[in-house]
């Protein structure tokens, strides 16, 4: 067992993470888990937009930087071009300890100052200015960490989707809102954990079912209210009460949905499909993942988090796709890609330390680079030139005293406090929520909300979605639980009026909150099944009043 350096708690290094350890070379690591995940999804700005200009062209952008950031930013559409280079930044190691800048992380630290970056991670759009992490969308607005989709509105983690709006972790959907952890639904709304479901409405874990509402763990039913059947007629009066566009309506349905229908379901331990000797959750088609989340089609994984496809032999990694061999990174593709961040491109290979690569090779300790090889601090090397420096500098990071308030240096992901956001910035806030106390406490940044930039609400919503004007496209809103502004477009007024849906009365961040509080926190318990009392691994804590079946109950159950 080992003491975690951040959080003091024990923890415990298998046999197969010290091999994992061997391998590699890198020395075992001086945080738990959960610590290691919180730091590294510091580094990751997945929601936050704000206005700025392009520091080459001095044009307008919307960017996940501030316009008070410290760093240089460039909008996408002259990032990904030739007019610029950042190996013009580049410069040399400096072994003398004694300088202002003697740490491996300080000398990166004045390279991220100098060394543009990108302000949207953003590939391939068509009339999508307004959005983060997003690749091959159109016509959709305010979405992160989604691509292939068509008119999608306010939706993250969400794929191959269309005419959709409100959505998390959601893949192949269309003409649906409200929905969370969906695959292949229709024409629904409110959903949870539902596969193949059509014309359905505040249900939960149902598979193949249409026409139903108000349902929990059904399978291959049709015309269904609160699990009892009823006709035809009957269940079209429901859903035209329902999508009646009336907010109170509205409001009550979801009182039901949560204080009913979520209480009589039964959940099985985990959401796992196809897989093979895992433990985690919502893993799709994988084998050998252990205390995985949200991974699809990979293999031989530990500590893993949203790892879209075809991830292999990797450990301590999360917001990836297209990786193999890969250790303490963020927002990484490629071959072993370790310590590193926001590196997406297949072809990259050995980058130890970098941030926003594409398509490099042997680099250590660079940023903002494409094409490139045999590069450290962005200055190029001969092959012979880098291999013998990259030992020389390892015994460095190993031999000196790291900063106060950090981590050791070599075999540790960059410290929180270099990241170039705030915490509250970050995806690491969500899951690891902090006060501003506690993180100004720890010595890492907080940014405050404007609050002199928030304005009263001037238009009266009514109750029906019937009595709005396209005025309230000029109207100023004030969210219910934020109290921040939020404006209504002509798309999403367009979508509610298609299907007769009322106004939101929360901004679009707190409406993603709402639908991150139906997930369970990464974390897995050990206790009994509710059932037959065999021991499970599961996201539900043993405090926790919902019903929780091992699997094999679930089936005999549900099934």
């Amino acid at each position: 067992m080992k003491k975690c350096n951040q959080c003091q708690l024990q923890f415990q290094i298998s046999e197969a993470d010290k091999k994992f350890y061997k391998r590699i070379d890198v020395p075992e690591p001086t945080l738990c888990p959960s610590c290691r995940s919180q730091r590294r999804l510091a580094w990751r700005n997945e929601r936050n937009l704000y206005k700025r200009k392009c520091d080459l062209t001095g044009k307008s952008i919307i960017s996940i930087y501030p316009a008070d950031s410290p760093f240089k930013v460039y909008g996408p559409d002259v990032w990904y071009t030739d007019k610029w280079d950042a190996m013009n930044y580049g410069r040399d190691f400096d072994f003398n300890s004694k300088s202002s800048s003697g740490s491996f992380f300080e000398q990166f630290a004045d390279l991220q100052k100098v060394a543009p970056r990108i302000g949207q991670v953003v590939i391939n759009l068509e009339n999508c200015p307004y959005g983060n992490q997003m690749w091959y969308c159109k016509n959709s607005y305010l979405c992160f960490d989604a691509g292939f989709n068509e008119d999608a509105l306010f939706c993250d983690a969400t794929y191959h989707s269309k005419n959709v709006a409100d959505c998390s972790f959601v893949r192949n959907c269309e003409f649906s809102y409200f929905l969370t952890d969906c695959i292949k639904c229709c024409n629904s709304f409110f959903l949870q954990d539902c596969i193949n479901c059509s014309d359905s409405f505040f249900s939960i874990d149902c598979g193949s079912c249409q026409n139903i509402a108000f349902c929990h763990n059904l399978r291959n039913k049709k015309n269904y209210l609160f699990n009892q059947p009823v006709s035809e007629e009957k269940f079209k009066q429901v859903i035209s009460d329902i999508k009646s566009g009336s907010y109170i309506k509205w409001q009550e349905y979801r009182r039901q949905f949560k204080e009913k229908i979520l209480a009589l379901a039964v959940h099985k331990e985990n959401h796992n499909i196809n897989i093979e000797n895992c433990t985690g959750d919502y893993l799709q088609n994988c084998k050998n993942c252990q205390n995985c989340f949200d991974c699809d089609s990979s293999e031989d994984l530990n500590y893993v988090t949203r790892a879209d496809e075809k991830i292999f032999l990797s450990m301590d990694i999360d917001h990836c796709s297209i990786a193999q061999s890969c250790y303490e990174g963020i927002c990484i593709s490629g071959n072993n890609i370790n310590f590193s961040f926001n590196s997406y491109h297949p072809n990259n290979s050995e980058l130890y330390y970098c941030d926003s690569m594409a398509n490099c090779q042997n680099c250590f300790g660079c940023i903002s680079l494409s094409n490139k090889k045999y590069c450290i601090l962005n200055k190029q090397y001969s092959k012979k030139e880098y291999d013998e420096l990259i030992p020389k500098i390892i015994k460095y990071m190993q031999s000196t005293p790291p900063a106060a308030g950090q981590a050791v240096e070599w075999g540790e992901f960059f410290p929180v406090t270099l990241s170039p956001f705030a915490y509250n910035e970050t995806v690491a806030n969500e899951y690891f929520p902090l006060t501003k106390d506690e993180v100004i406490n720890k010595g890492w940044k907080w940014r405050d909300q404007n609050q002199r930039d928030y304005q009263k609400q001037t238009y009266d919503l009514p109750d029906n979605l019937s009595d709005i004007s396209d005025d309230i496209f000029k109207a100023i809103l004030v969210c219910g639980d934020c109290r921040k502004n939020y404006k209504i477009t002509s798309h999403e007024l367009k979508f509610y009026r298609k299907f007769n849906l009322p106004i939101p009365r929360k901004c679009n961040d707190c409406r993603h909150n709402e639908r991150l509080a139906f997930r369970n926190a990464r974390m897995l318990f050990d206790r009994k099944c509710m059932k037959c009392k065999a021991d499970v691994r599961t996201t539900y804590s043993p405090d926790r009043q919902e019903k929780v079946y091992c699997e094999k109950c679930y089936l005999e159950t549900v099934y």
